[in-house]
């Protein structure tokens, strides 16, 4: 039932992160609603079978992430949705396997739509010469694993998160290089989605890593917006 916790004693991990990882799928899975009171902490801390300086770790922890708050005489609350950290590389960890797939990759979709073609562009105009090295390195090696026989998925989600990545980290701005990291948690299903028969969107790959060594940002602009095309990643078309 809601609110109600199976013991992690004997866990491998920190416990106070596994306990704020069970609550936290609970509060994403909508198991834990919006607006509700958590257990009191002994009740917790019986369910999970830990300490209360665990628990209390764990609350701060998730507090920090938008999805607790702790009011005195009112105790633990869930927070409402819109002040969830969904841009928080742990958070978005914990969301696996909770949302649809193909709602998943509408939304980062989305989210790629309105920051990627940009990066691309000021990659294009900023990027040092030891960043074009790397991208060019990093984007041979993509050609070599896009035209063996059988794609092989690992390889190639492993290298195009850091195409990419190297991309937000070739800005020349600051505020684009947390993309660069949520890239890294949340590329792992898309491109497992996107590239499952096989296709690695390897043309427009070319395209977007020719304008960005030839220095030119509105090719470069361009090329990233037609990349991020629904059909191109698997998506049908949204009408």
């Amino acid at each position: 039932m809601a609110g109600s916790f199976n013991s992690i004693a004997g866990s491998k991990r920190s416990l106070h992160v596994q306990v704020a990882r069970e609550i936290a799928r609970g509060i994403l899975s909508g198991n834990l609603a919006q607006g509700s009171i958590l257990p009191g902490e002994m009740t917790l801390c019986e369910q999970f079978g830990i300490s209360r300086t665990a628990l209390r770790e764990a609350v701060k922890l998730l507090t920090s992430k938008g999805l607790l708050e702790s009011r005195p005489k009112v105790g633990t609350k869930v927070v409402d949705r819109a002040y969830w950290n969904f841009l928080d590389p742990q958070l978005i960890e914990w969301m696996d396997g909770l949302a649809d797939i193909d709602q998943f990759c509408f939304q980062f979709l989305g989210l790629r739509r309105a920051i990627e073609p940009e990066a691309c562009a000021l990659a294009a105009q900023f990027a040092t010469a030891e960043q074009r090295i790397e991208l060019s390195e990093t984007f041979q090696e993509m050609v070599e694993v896009a035209s063996e026989d059988e794609l092989n998925i690992e390889h190639w989600t492993d290298v195009d998160m850091r195409f990419h990545s190297l991309i937000f980290n070739s800005t020349g701005n600051d505020f684009y290089l947390p993309f660069g990291n949520i890239l890294t948690t949340m590329f792992v299903n898309f491109i497992v989605h996107s590239s499952e028969e096989g296709n690695t969107c390897i043309n427009e790959h070319r395209e977007i890593y020719d304008a960005i060594m030839a220095g030119n940002s509105d090719k470069a602009r361009q090329a990233s917006a037609n990349h991020l095309q629904e059909g191109k990643h698997r998506l049908p078309a949204v009408s």
